[in-house]
């Protein structure tokens, strides 16, 4: 993608060319595109780090070409107040130094107007600080971890998943739900990923009532050992807070152990076609009866799918529509609507002010829930679970609180204006 530079340039210079014109424009009554980095009159910049290669490109990957897909859409249908969206996606391998290189290159060469969904609890820390210190909005981080909430520390930064304690008290909650014999064990990435879940299980379940918690090193393909131990505690019912490539791994593993527990999995780690795929024909029925939790309206009989689909179609040479593609998807109406909301003359600061509003809807399967005091935007999610085949919601949705998780309706937020957010 095309890398541009930003016409704050221009403004640094015309500074030299007297004292009149630069108090000519602080006189405006609101803010010329030239003063705001990465937006012009007729565009905003932004840009991201992904793992376009690396250990985890082939879970992730897709993301960015799934965001990079609607916002074209957007801007085949006008943009946003009239401004397209140019969004500069840059590889990080999943390595945090290389995420350092390349955010440092898109804020102070590309001069991006923010960070936009930036992927990984290890990467993205890595540069949180350089971003704060910098007043660059970091929106909408591609990650669960509670680390993105925390205001008066990083008051421009804000997560985009749902964190993991709320996924893992979902998730032991309907285990119990379901079965209230449930002897629930959990296994987890050794870092706060994993901590999360594990967190948010004791949340549902109660401190000590965990049979055994494992945990796995990315580093490390053999997940034996901890599935032996899982399977000598008389775990029934396994959370799991594992990405895709590893929760592939423990089903697999499991089933050449010839044991077949129920699987409650985080949504980093459920995608059922990236699933199926790893394990091939043969150990792709292992999955069968697989419970998974979402936030995103991640199932065929949603018109946000609908709606996703044909610009997968149009705008992403037909790619495989998968769960990252709905999440992509999601990601760039979650920016363009905070996009509309920051005013016909965006500003760092009025987009921020937009998000902690409270106004943004988002699409999820509840109503987002920012605000200036909590930069988590998704405390709702929905059960969904794999039969014959096909991953579909079911009716059962849970909302976590500090006191755990509590069974809710599902409220669907609706699709309007043909998914573009309204400027007026």
């Amino acid at each position: 993608m095309r890398t541009t530079r930003s016409t704050a340039r221009s403004t640094a210079i015309a500074a030299t060319m007297g004292l009149a014109a630069a108090t000519a424009l602080s006189a405006c009554s609101t803010p010329a595109a030239a003063e705001v980095p990465g937006v012009t009159d007729d565009k905003v910049v932004i840009g991201t780090h992904q793992p376009l290669t690396g250990p985890a490109a082939a879970g992730f990957a897709s993301i960015s070409a799934a965001t990079a897909a609607y916002f074209e859409y957007v801007n085949a249908n006008g943009g946003i107040h009239g401004r397209e969206i140019e969004y500069l996606v840059k590889d990080d391998g999943y390595n945090p130094a290389n995420t350092q290189t390349v955010v440092r290159e898109l804020v102070q060469e590309d001069q991006v107007f923010a960070i936009v969904n930036g992927l990984g609890t290890p990467t993205h820390s890595s540069v949180l600080d350089y971003l704060d210190q910098n007043g660059v909005p970091d929106l909408f981080v591609a990650s669960g971890s509670l680390t993105w909430n925390q205001p008066d520390e990083y008051p421009n930064t804000f997560g985009f998943n749902a964190d993991y304690v709320t996924e893992g008290a979902a998730l032991a909650q309907h285990a119990l739900d379901t079965d209230p014999d449930a002897v629930v064990c959990v296994l987890g990435q050794d870092d706060d990923f994993g901590a999360g879940i594990l967190q948010g299980v004791e949340l549902a379940l109660g401190d000590g009532e965990v049979a055994t918690n494992q945990t796995y090193s990315t580093a490390d393909q053999d997940v034996t050992a901890q599935l032996g131990a899982m399977k000598e505690a008389g775990c029934t019912h396994n959370v799991l807070g594992t990405i895709n490539g590893f929760t592939a791994l423990a089903v697999g593993t499991a089933a050449q152990m010839e044991w077949f527990p129920k699987w409650h999995v985080s949504s980093s780690g459920a995608d059922y076609p990236t699933l199926a795929e790893y394990l091939g024909e043969e150990g792709t029925p292992a999955l069968e009866g697989l419970v998974s939790v979402n936030y995103l309206p991640n199932s065929p009989s949603s018109e946000w799918y609908e709606l996703f689909s044909q610009i997968n179609e149009e705008y992403n040479d037909g790619a495989p529509y998968t769960g990252n593609t709905t999440y992509g998807m999601s990601v760039g109406y979650q920016f363009a609507e905070a996009l509309a909301a920051a005013g016909e003359n965006p500003t760092r600061e009025s987009i921020v002010a937009a998000v902690e509003s409270g106004d943004l809807g988002g699409n999820g399967i509840a109503p987002l829930t920012y605000s200036a005091d909590d930069h988590f935007g998704h405390r709702t999610v929905r059960i969904a679970v794999v039969a014959d085949g096909a991953q579909d919601f079911t009716d059962s949705a849970y909302e976590v609180s500090d006191a755990g998780a509590t069974a809710v309706e599902p409220e669907q937020t609706p699709l309007e204006n043909e998914g573009i957010p309204a400027t007026e």
